[in-house]
């Protein structure tokens, strides 16, 4: 048997506490979840600094590539048993399509890096980017098992990943507007963040899931789970996602890093506090392997090696993203905007460089998206084989997705509301700081 249709003696399942149970039963993925690439993703968090929030959030990448991979099985099983192809052309789904689905489900992810958001915004990496590179590499462990089912093998995988592969109810079931992707990860993080609001009834969507010739559409029968979906997402983004605080710790890693790259970014000699894996990040000249050397656990070595460094600021920055002490922040909008810049020259008054004890942060730039209209319509099929928009027929979904959600933030020390009664300095400004966040109601 050649190995694309290579399965298992004994099919294989993984405990899961989201799923109950995975199951493998093709050689293939068993081998892609084996390889040294797959395996750092247990090394690098599903939620990054959510986990400083939500306690029990310490679930990894590896967790949910695996759970979108059972998704999207489960989602193939149904379209085997109720919508198989008859005939080319009838927008049915093709059997042979199956494995390249399963591959790029389970890989779909596994270009993250460590506290890959935060991580990419300083250096410039692209997860998505990475996730192609690694699975078209020959020089990767996966790239060696995708190549074994057929020499252009990774680059379909590739294709689905970059949502140009020609099949778009490959690419959907992947990467839509309610995808195996979402469904895991809005589960998994629900679970174990210890919010309900992130549950929804997962088996009633993949009985009404259907695929038809322009990707994948739901049965008209099932509309409320599919509303039930989006309103559990909303309240996800509002309650866990865009939580303050984890943008606060966002923004002090965020500056730990910058701060990192303006000290390291020159030559440095025989210095024992020298990042020598983040080295090539701080000049610009990282390769694949560079970037795989990364994980969580890799930048948090250093973070507490930091807490030590000689300069002020990066010590100071390690030691409250490692001992979890985050900024305050404040909202503000249009009509208080104006107070940002005197804050700014308050704190910086006050002894703190602006330039790394403070940001603003609109909620909308973080990497989660919120339904919108203007995205890919989530269709749904009458009974005549009609198709209709969902925001169309559901006012509920409809309201939602008109919504305006997320909030703008402004970030600074904590200290500065209190400043140390042993020490008088600046007493006026602090008095004013404290005025315009109390009297402008900006605190929160």
């Amino acid at each position: 048997m050649d190995y694309a249709h290579q399965q298992l003696k004994r099919e294989k399942v993984f405990r899961d506490p989201v799923h109950n149970y995975v199951y493998v039963k093709y050689q293939v993925i068993l081998d892609l979840i084996n390889t040294t690439e797959f395996q750092r993703l247990r090394r690098v968090h599903q939620l990054g600094t959510t986990s400083l929030i939500f306690h029990g959030a310490e679930h990894s990448r590896f967790s949910h590539s695996v759970g979108v991979y059972e998704i999207a099985r489960r989602i193939i099983e149904s379209f085997q048993k109720n919508f198989m192809s008859k005939e080319p052309g009838d927008g049915l789904w093709d059997d042979s399509e199956k494995l390249v689905a399963l591959c790029a489900a389970l890989l779909h992810d596994v270009g993250h890096g460590a506290y890959s958001h935060t991580f990419e915004h300083i250096f410039g990496t692209n997860h998505e980017q990475i996730t192609q590179a690694i699975i078209t590499s020959s020089k990767t462990e996966i790239n060696q098992v995708l190549r074994r089912v057929s020499p252009d093998f990774p680059e379909k995988v590739a294709s689905v990943i970059n949502k140009t592969y020609p099949n778009k109810q490959v690419v959907e079931m992947i990467s839509s507007q309610l995808d195996a992707d979402r469904m895991d990860y809005l589960l998994r993080d629900a679970y174990n963040t210890g919010v309900k609001y992130g549950t929804f009834d997962l088996s009633r969507i993949l009985e009404v899931m259907r695929p038809y010739k322009d990707g994948i559409c739901f049965e008209m029968s099932g509309m409320h789970a599919v509303e039930d979906y989006i309103v559990s997402r909303f309240q996800m983004y509002q309650q866990v996602y865009f939580h303050p605080v984890s943008r606060a710790m966002e923004v002090v890693l965020n500056r730990l890093l910058q701060r990192a790259k303006v000290l390291f970014s020159g030559e440095i000699h025989h210095d024992p506090q020298t990042p020598y894996l983040l080295l090539p990040f701080f000049k610009g000249d990282f390769n694949l392997d560079d970037y795989l050397q990364l994980d969580d656990g890799v930048l948090n070595t250093y973070f507490i090696h930091w807490k030590r460094y000689p300069d002020d600021i990066l010590s100071n920055l390690a030691s409250r993203f490692i001992d979890r002490k985050p900024l305050k922040s404040v909202k503000f909008d249009k009509s208080t905007a104006d107070l940002l810049p005197r804050l700014r020259e308050i704190i910086e008054q006050s002894g703190f460089n602006p330039d790394y004890y403070t940001a603003t942060d609109n909620s909308f730039d973080l990497p989660y998206d919120a339904y919108h209209a203007d995205k890919k319509q989530i269709h749904l099929m009458q009974d005549d084989g009609t198709l209709v928009s969902l925001s169309s027929v559901s006012p509920l979904v409809r309201a939602i997705s008109d919504r305006q959600t997320g909030d703008n933030r402004f970030f600074f020390p904590r200290e500065i509301l209190k400043p140390d009664e042993n020490v008088d300095l600046f007493q006026p400004e602090y008095d004013e700081f404290n005025r315009h966040i109390r009297n402008d109601k900006l605190i929160k």
